[in-house]
């Protein structure tokens, strides 16, 4: 069965659209953009291939109108997000889990969260750190899916506008360096709102769920790196376990601009990592700064991923429009896909825009999409 995806102001009206929105992320794709693409280039029964999936809106948009999609993820909080879209528990196995681990939260001794950096102490109160400790502690989120579902809403909930979130005043989006933060609020006497974990997560739960769920065709995204994953994709190709893919369709991280890994400090502290930022979380979950390396990746993700493409298959990367980032990827897709014809479409920058949100202000071309079909 086919859904029908309503852009515009109405679309988080529907099921679809508003488990779409699940999970703020740096570089992710505008949904109704997702869709379109989606719909305008790859069969009903076709299949979406994604190798740097992000939140995966991509492989969303794919299994809901019809299609099937895998994508891969290197960072954690982006393949949660995509898992808990793909494989959402019910509402009450949520709702359950949200009571267990409030209550699991009155056994957090003080001791674990006095040894916590002066950050937490002025982003959460001692109420919200017990929950969240909790929860960091006994969700199993990685393979239980009434878990990755709760510990995805809690991650779109950790922080930003004081009030609406866990967390004092932040940004949504991107987790803030922590010794700015607290200069901030200490300059704006801002303390962290009394929220009460239980009541506050399960009106979101509900929210969540009040529209229902939407129907899914087949589909994941594996949490790995491309370049060692695409061999494992090419061989459930070639056993026919998956199908040969009709569109490759995604945003491969930006050169030069952000560390991807230092963006979600936070929330990568919550599944487990440390609470004090770091630059990189390993291969290629840095800031690339590296041309070499950064060409050597789009290089070896590009080709794999022609391996795995039907003759027919199209091709839409959504990429930075700054002349090494544009020259680089533009060159290496050509090469990697001969018999494809490029059309080139450049948006002006604006706001919200991948590149906008840091370093220079000036106006820039913003992004590029660079799209390959048959000749």
């Amino acid at each position: 069965m086919t859904q029908v995806f309503h852009v515009g102001k109405n679309r988080l009206s529907t099921p679809v659209g508003r488990w779409a929105s699940v999970g703020p992320y740096y570089a992710m794709f505008p949904i109704p953009f997702a869709f379109e693409i989606v719909e305008q280039n790859c069969p009903i029964g076709g299949a979406v291939l994604d190798p740097f999936a992000g939140r995966g809106s991509s492989i969303y948009a794919a299994v809901t109108t019809g299609r099937y999609g895998c994508g891969i993820e290197i960072n954690e909080v982006g393949w949660l997000y995509g898992k808990a879209k793909l494989e959402t528990a019910s509402e009450e196995a949520v709702l359950n889990r949200n009571e267990e681990i409030s209550r699991q939260s009155r056994g957090i001794r003080t001791s674990e969260i006095n040894e916590l950096p002066e950050f937490f102490h002025y982003c959460f109160t001692p109420r919200v750190l017990r929950y969240l400790l909790a929860a960091r502690k006994w969700l199993h989120w990685k393979d239980d899916a009434a878990d990755s579902t709760l510990m995805a809403i809690i991650l779109v909930y950790l922080h930003g506008a004081k009030e609406k979130s866990f967390s004092n005043q932040t940004r949504q989006g991107k987790a803030m360096a922590p010794d700015y933060s607290v200069r901030w609020w200490k300059e704006h006497d801002s303390t962290p709102p009394d929220v009460q974990p239980l009541r506050f997560m399960r009106q979101r739960i509900r929210w969540r769920y009040a529209k229902g769920l939407p129907i899914l065709h087949e589909g994941e995204v594996r949490f790995g790196d491309s370049v060692s994953e695409l061999d494992i994709i090419k061989r459930d190709v070639d056993a026919g376990a998956i199908p040969q893919f009709d569109l490759l369709f995604t945003s491969p991280p930006y050169y030069n601009v952000t560390s991807y890994h230092y963006d979600q400090w936070l929330r990568l502290w919550m599944l487990g990592h440390n609470p004090r930022p770091s630059k990189t979380g390993g291969d290629w979950q840095d800031g690339f700064w590296s041309q070499a390396e950064y060409r050597e990746l789009l290089t070896t993700v590009f080709t794999k991923c022609a391996a795995v493409m039907t003759p027919d298959a199209c091709v839409l990367v959504r990429t930075d429009a700054r002349t090494f980032t544009r020259d680089v990827t533009t060159e290496i897709l050509c090469a990697t896909f001969p018999d494809k014809e490029l059309t080139t479409i450049v948006s002006p920058l604006n706001k919200g825009s991948q590149t906008a949100l840091f370093g220079d202000k000036s106006q820039k071309p913003g992004e590029i999409d660079l799209l390959l079909k048959p000749r």
